[in-house]
């Protein structure tokens, strides 16, 4: 699969922010990953799964800093990883939260 057909696979609103044209998938995998896990749908699931592979992607999400929960034990189960392998699962453990009044 090429880049550009990798690219023009996902939703349009995933690359709401930069130019979608820019954006190249061997170099900016885990804006990708993070960007498919936390807004994509279905589909741009199963389009990432297909290009990367999912030893690939959950390899990916292990050393992103943030991750929204739902998205990192969406990945933790798919993959079968243990969640407290995924650096923004430990990060977050670490920092304290704000009180939100």
């Amino acid at each position: 699969m090429s880049r550009q057909e990798c690219i023009n696979g996902f939703s349009d609103y995933i690359f709401w922010d930069v130019d979608k044209t820019s954006v190249d998938p061997a170099l900016n995998a885990p804006f990708l990953v993070r960007r498919v896990l936390e807004y994509g749908q279905i589909t741009d699931w199963k389009h990432l799964l297909k290009y990367y592979g999912l030893e690939r992607i959950a390899d990916v999400a292990k050393q992103l800093r943030t991750l929204d929960p739902k998205a990192l034990s969406f990945i933790s189960t798919v993959s079968g990883t243990p969640i407290d392998n995924f650096r923004c699962y430990t990060t977050r453990q670490s920092t304290p939260e704000h009180c939100n009044f």
